[in-house]
């Protein structure tokens, strides 16, 4: 260090953020040297070496990410901050891959970067894993909000490791896709990734699924099954909704993961396997901890790290990115072979409307309208009022008291009175039939609902 004050090297094309770090720095006592390329950087540090760079992952000529690669070479006692507002999986993994001491996503708070690069100086250099590997494909995970971004760093930490890692966080936040993401950026990454989740199997079948079982092991087993332990062997083991296994299985898991060894089920000849587990809850296991419904020694063998998958409703931000992603997904594989008559005005409104009118988050063939050439298949149709009949229902309990069907039916018989009345220009005994009752219900129906 010259002076005794720590020497900050920047390296980004924006002018204002190196302004902002160098006025930060320079206030916490330190000093600094800005850069608008990586090149002009490469031939400065052969005359002087900083203390700590803090470099920009997206810059005209050489990236940040190759700017890490050439320096881990060179200088790999060098500690690098990356910073960036791209930030997805894919820099972060390729950031801690390239010896990264850090990755700090765009907009950044400004004490925490100066608390940064004092880490960093702390650190003597000891910046991250030497491994010359790029990322390899990257599982479907967007996000800008912090709580993404954390996820993103614990993925990007974990990379080169095969440690065994608890996923939390409610139902259908992505932990697969977390647990994915870290099977592809590990070591085991051309190995065999194997998911499953022990909810949806009763838990009598569960120890077959998992060890496996021998022939004539019990009534049904006509041959011998191999488990998902030696399915995954050499690769990763996703293991879903763990807090609901049960104590028995609880324990075989333990003395798997404790010795790396199990017996099929009604086998005799122990079988060795190298698996790495990764196990999800949407439970709070420490709680199950204290009311006896986990072990503890199971809990703290699968807790060595933990990741949380955030809810939605704690990254908003990311609601805009995630309905881009997902309708441009159903743009390419549904709707470029319409002819879109009314022209981008149409495609705009069309969006709106099967945000609203399409079921759960994946728009299918069978949700896309007649009118923007989907078929309008009965299934669709009834699948739309059903929607719209669930949406009514949920607002009428929080709304009033009145019994769901006592409010409901008469509302519903009015509307297909009306509709039939409609259809046969008011002919009662042809409305009757369409209906399905005879004349005289229909009669005494209309008038107990005030349609004569």
């Amino acid at each position: 260090m010259a002076n005794d004050r720590l020497d900050v090297w920047i390296v980004d094309d924006d002018q204002s953020v190196r302004w902002v770090l160098e006025k930060a720095l320079n206030q916490a006592d330190m000093q600094t040297r800005s850069f608008e390329r990586a090149e002009h950087l490469l031939e400065a540090i052969d005359d002087a070496e900083p203390d700590v760079l803090i470099t920009d992952v997206r810059m005209p000529g050489m990236s940040g990410i190759a700017l890490l690669e050439r320096l881990r070479n060179s200088r790999p006692e060098l500690p690098i901050i990356v910073i960036t507002a791209h930030s997805d999986l894919e820099n972060a993994v390729a950031a801690y891959k390239g010896g990264a001491f850090e990755y700090l996503p765009k907009p950044f708070d400004i004490d925490e970067a100066v608390e940064l690069v004092q880490k960093a100086a702390r650190a003597n250099g000891r910046g991250g894993e030497e491994t010359a590997s790029k990322p390899d494909a990257i599982a479907s995970m967007i996000g800008q909000a912090p709580a993404m971004q954390e996820v993103f760093r614990s993925i990007g930490r974990l990379a080169g490791s095969s440690m065994t890692v608890l996923i939390t966080g409610e139902s259908g936040t992505g932990k697969e896709l977390v647990a994915q993401a870290l099977h592809d950026h590990s070591p085991r990454a051309n190995k065999t990734f194997v998911a499953l989740n022990t909810s949806a199997i009763a838990s009598e079948l569960l120890e077959s699924e998992l060890f496996g079982h021998e022939k004539g092991a019990f009534t049904g087993a006509d041959s011998r099954r191999i488990g998902r332990f030696e399915q995954a062997d050499g690769g990763t083991l996703f293991l879903d909704e763990i807090g609901d296994m049960s104590p028995a299985l609880q324990t075989r898991l333990l003395r798997v993961l404790a010795e790396s060894e199990f017996y099929r089920v009604g086998g005799q000849t122990p079988i060795k396997v190298d698996v790495r587990v990764i196990a999800a809850t949407n439970q709070d296991l420490a709680r199950a901890v204290k009311e006896s419904r986990f072990r503890e020694d199971l809990y703290h063998r699968l807790n060595v790290i933990r990741i949380n998958t955030p809810p939605l409703r704690q990254r908003r931000d990311d609601i805009p990115l995630l309905l881009n992603h997902y309708l441009a997904t159903a743009a390419k594989e549904l709707l470029q072979a319409f002819s879109w008559p009314g022209n981008v005005r149409q495609l705009v409104n069309a969006t709106r409307r099967l945000t609203v009118t399409a079921p759960g988050t994946v728009i299918t063939a069978e949700d896309i309208p007649g009118d923007l050439g989907g078929s309008e298949s009965p299934k669709r149709a009834t699948r739309e009022w059903t929607r719209v009949l669930a949406s009514w229902a949920e607002r009428q309990l929080h709304n009033s008291d009145m019994p769901l069907l006592e409010a409901a039916l008469p509302e519903f018989e009015k509307t297909l009175i009306e509709i039939a009345m409609s259809q046969t220009n008011g002919h009662r005994q042809e409305a009757a039939k369409l209906l399905g009752w005879g004349r005289n219900t229909l009669a005494r129906k209309m008038k107990a609902l005030h349609l004569d």
